[in-house]
This record gives structure tokens, C-alpha cells and sequence, in this order.
């Protein structure tokens, strides 16, 4: 597995922002911890579609108690990442590209919206943020880590819904954004292009820790342009 990730601070026990809600205190959790853990290795492929999970392996895997992971494990599967199946147990759910699709059409709307209300409500702190995102998402780029540009892209996420002060637009995108992400890593080695989605990624952040929220909802179209032309690509594969 890939080094532990770094999980902001969530307000309700849930995974922040995008996956959630807005961060705005407390500590991460020993589900939040096991939440964060399990996304990545289901958008990372490492536990693939069509998988069961135990959970007792499961935390032995992750070093983390059988309730956190159960906790965990509910929370993916109202994200749509795994399936519970009554008297068989849990599943890492299929990929499909019509539901991808479907997806998208509803995740650009918000996607826009959420841009712009993170650039004109986003504080200092935030806004500084943003800049270091996008340029790290460029250096990912330039060395071919994919798993950390994943781990760039999941705070990019959080941290607009978090700055974007609206806590309506982020529940209605919360199940939305890990599909996209494991979605993206099943496909990006064929039709990808990882410095072109860096560069539309750190525009979107540019803009927003600019201020810019005609800007950002601009750069966040580019970008979804971008995302539903790579998945209509997968067609070819």
C-alpha cells in the first residue's frame, strides 16, 4: 500500500469537504483514517471491482479496529464504491462508463459553481493553498507519480467544497468525485494525458486563490471538458 495519506480535520466524523462537508474542526478519526485508507485503495485499483471484503482482513491490512472499518466500509457504500450484498457480505463495486458519463453531466454544473464560490469566499490561508496545490499537482506531473497527484486531486476537491461555504452544492457532489478519481486511474495509462489534467487542475487553482470567480468557473469547464473527453475515449480501449 502507498504511504499513509494526511487527512484534514472533519466537523461531523465524516470525511471532509467533497466527501462530506465543509472542514471546520476536530480531528480526523480512526474511521475517518480507514475511510481515507480504503478510497485509495479502491480509486487506486489495488482493491478492484468485483472484490469481497472482510472485515477482519481488512483491518488487519490497514493496523485499524473492526468498528472503524465497518464505519468506513458504510461510508463507501453510500459513495457507490462498494456494494453490501445481503448473506454474501461486501463488494468493491463494477466501473461503468454510462454511469461515468451520467456522472459527469451533473458534476460539471456543480463543479463550476463550487470554483466559483471558493474564489470569492476562499480566506488567506486557503487561498495560499490553492497555489501550492497547483504547482505540485504540476511536479507530480513532471515526475510521473501518479498516486500522489490522486492525493493532490482528492484535497484539490476538498478543499474547494471546504472554501466554497456552501454545504448544499458539496452533499449533492459527495458521491461523485472518488468514482471519477478510480474512473480516471483505470484509464489515464491508455487515454490519459497527466500534464494536460495537471495543468486544467492548477488553472482551477490559480484562479481561485486569485480571487478570479468568473476565472474559476471558466478553468472548472476546461477542466470537466477535459474529464468527459477523456471518458468517451475509454470507448476505444
Amino acid at each position: 500500500m502507498p504511504d499513509a495519506l494526511t487527512l484534514p480535520a472533519t466537523d461531523d466524523g465524516g470525511p471532509d469537504s467533497h466527501d462530506a462537508g465543509p472542514a471546520t474542526r476536530g480531528a480526523a478519526t480512526l474511521t475517518d483514517v480507514a475511510y481515507v485508507q480504503l478510497e485509495e485503495l479502491i480509486t487506486t485499483l489495488q482493491l478492484p471491482p468485483g472484490a469481497f471484503l472482510s472485515e477482519l482482513a481488512l483491518a488487519e491490512r490497514l493496523s485499524i479496529g473492526r468498528t472503524p472499518i465497518r464505519e468506513a466500509l458504510q461510508r463507501l457504500a453510500r459513495d457507490g464504491l462498494v456494494v453490501v450484498i445481503p448473506r454474501r457480505g461486501i463488494l468493491v463495486s463494477e466501473i461503468n462508463l454510462r454511469s461515468q458519463l451520467r456522472l459527469l453531466e451533473t458534476r460539471r454544473v456543480l463543479e463550476a459553481l463550487l470554483a466559483r464560490l471558493a474564489a470569492e469566499r476562499a480566506d488567506s490561508k486557503e487561498r495560499a493553498r490553492f497555489s501550492e496545490i497547483g504547482a505540485a499537482m504540476r511536479a507530480a506531473s513532471a515526475a510521473s507519480d501518479d498516486i500522489e497527484f490522486m492525493r493532490l486531486d482528492r484535497e484539490f476537491n476538498l478543499l474547494v467544497a471546504a472554501a466554497a461555504r456552501n454545504e448544499f452544492a458539496v452533499r449533492s457532489i459527495s458521491t461523485m468525485t472518488a468514482l471519477s478519481r478510480r474512473f480516471w486511474y483505470q484509464h489515464y495509462k491508455e487515454v490519459g494525458d497527466l500534464p494536460l489534467s495537471a495543468r486544467l487542475h492548477a488553472e482551477v487553482c490559480d484562479a481561485i486563490a486569485h480571487g478570479d470567480g468568473a476565472a474559476a468557473a471558466a478553468a472548472s469547464d476546461r477542466l470537466m471538458d477535459y474529464i468527459e473527453s477523456f471518458a468517451r475515449k475509454t470507448l476505444d480501449v
